[in-house]
């Protein structure tokens, strides 16, 4: 089967379509012939060799796959049939023709939609919901200040952050980024190049701040983030775009508000944490993207490369140049 791979760390240039060995499911896994793939930061960390794939994972590249079930591992519960079309969020090795996943990572594909769309749902919309629900357990009402908001995590958590009837209020770069987080449904965005966004953030809440903050720059944000965010509020860190060493009093401007700091790294989990989130999100989450769901909820994609044009697809989200998610089209 062809995969993305690169022989040694590096930039997008060393990245080419290689044939590799095609997988066979073990016990309790199925095989899925991938259709669509997407791209993450991680695969980028990977590429340049700052994120290696977790033990026992493959080293292929690609969190998140969709396509048809192919073939059935022993043991299997009989829950999916071949030809069922799925989805499922990965450990890696999800940009190849084939991928073999545990059964109780797959989740079915919502009526009506394409692998195309359905590409772009696992990995951004599973952490978004992770971080709002289990990790900074939102409640209706609360104000919720996402970091990145027109990428694919952030455009998922404006939708989730609506579903849970809380308020989004966004950060992004541009203003054609920021009019689309508006069409998502934040109430509020600022531009983090030419405004102070704790500042605004504070102005929209009229002094009072936000509940939780979904954070995946890090470092450079540290001081604004303590200074929008209320007395009790959650700070969520996921990714750290800008590095993790923070030079300040960090701790006493935490304990000055009682605030919390909660950290999460969705690749790492365990197949059973990670089972359980797919669970939930199968029975709360997937019925709203189907046709008639109010709301409806909507996976936005970018843009979609062929396997085969990875590096090119690796460029435009090192440049930032996405809205939503860029999916990568796997060849028959």
């Amino acid at each position: 089967m062809f995969a993305a791979y690169f022989d040694c760390p590096g930039g997008p240039e060393n990245l080419y379509m290689k044939e590799v060995m095609k997988p066979n499911p073990g016990e309790g896994e199925i095989l899925v012939k991938v259709s669509a793939s997407a791209l993450n930061r991680a695969d980028l960390l990977q590429r340049r060799g700052k994120y290696p794939p977790p033990k026992g994972a493959s080293d292929i590249l690609g969190l998140e796959a969709a396509g048809s079930v192919a073939g059935l591992g022993p043991g299997c519960s009989g829950r999916w049939r071949i030809g069922d079309a799925v989805m499922a969020l990965l450990p890696g090795g999800g940009q190849a023709q084939f991928v073999t996943v545990p059964e109780g990572l797959l989740m079915p594909i919502p009526k009506d939609m394409t692998f195309i769309q359905a590409a772009a749902i696992p990995e951004a919309w599973l952490t978004a919901f992770q971080l709002l629900h289990f990790v900074g357990k939102v409640q209706e009402g609360e104000r919720v200040l996402i970091h990145a908001g027109a990428s694919g995590v952030g455009m998922a958590a404006i939708q989730l952050v609506r579903l849970a009837k809380a308020i989004p209020i966004v950060t992004a770069g541009t203003q054609e980024k920021l009019e689309a987080t508006a069409n998502a449904g934040a109430a509020a965005g600022f531009n983090y190049k030419n405004e102070d966004f704790s500042e605004k953030v504070l102005e929209f809440t009229q002094g009072s701040g936000v509940d939780i903050i979904l954070d995946c720059v890090g470092a450079s944000y540290w001081e604004k983030n303590l200074n929008c965010l209320s007395t009790d509020g959650r700070w969520i860190i996921y990714g750290l775009l800008s590095g993790g060493e923070v030079h300040g009093d960090l701790l006493a401007r935490l304990i000055s508000k009682r605030a919390s700091i909660h950290t999460s790294l969705l690749r790492s989990r365990d197949k059973e944490a990670s089972s359980g989130y797919q669970q939930a999100f199968t029975e709360e989450v997937l019925p709203h993207f189907s046709p008639g769901a109010s709301p409806r909820l909507q996976p936005l994609v970018d843009s979609v490369y062929p396997l085969h044009a990875i590096a090119e697809a690796h460029r435009a989200m090192e440049e930032n140049r996405n809205i939503g998610k860029i999916v990568i089209e796997i060849p028959v």
